[in-house]
């Protein structure tokens, strides 16, 4: 019985190391692919730094948004638009209004309590290389008092791009 199961089993242990080698080349084929393709998603990451507010009137207020992003592809990410939406103490959502670059360094201008402008404002169509970094602001309307913006739980910047990806920064509970 054993000599029988030697011969049979025979032509598949001779056929083993082809295998085993067979499937570290297709092993390594794998891995040079996923290596080769780890930049071509498109994305941003980021964070937000600081918020700063500022009451305009009794029912509206501003916040200055500065914020950090890279690129981690090996493509263009270009900012097709930019939606900022504030969550109240309550929890409920509220909808900013993004102020244009132009009226934002007039905001600076008429307002030194808000302090300098660090960084220039991220507006529709600036492009993002890949492998890059940058610090960007928004300044956004919100109608709501300055209080209930200062005792926000957080603010989402959602940045949608011209293919189709989209990133979001989320500042921290408080």
């Amino acid at each position: 019985m054993n000599q029988y199961l030697k011969e049979k089993l025979e032509p598949y242990i001779k056929l083993s190391p082809f295998l085993g080698i067979g499937l570290v080349v297709v092993g390594l084929a794998a891995v040079g692919i996923f290596y080769m393709q780890r930049g071509a998603h498109i994305e941003l990451l980021g964070s937000i730094l600081k918020v700063r507010t500022l009451p305009i009137d009794e029912n509206s207020s501003a916040a200055v948004i500065d914020f950090r992003f890279r690129n981690p592809s090996d493509y263009v990410f270009k900012v097709q638009s930019v939606e900022v939406t504030m969550t109240d103490a309550k929890g409920n959502a509220v909808d900013g209004s993004v102020i244009s670059d132009v009226d934002s360094n007039s905001l600076f201008a008429y307002y030194p309590a808000l302090g300098q402008k660090f960084n220039p404002s991220l507006v529709p169509r600036t492009k993002i290389p890949g492998r890059q970094s940058m610090d960007r602001m928004l300044a956004v309307r919100f109608e709501v008092p300055e209080k209930v913006l200062q005792e926000r739980k957080g603010v989402r910047i959602h940045v949608l791009e011209v293919g189709g990806p989209e990133a979001d920064f989320v500042e921290g509970v408080k």
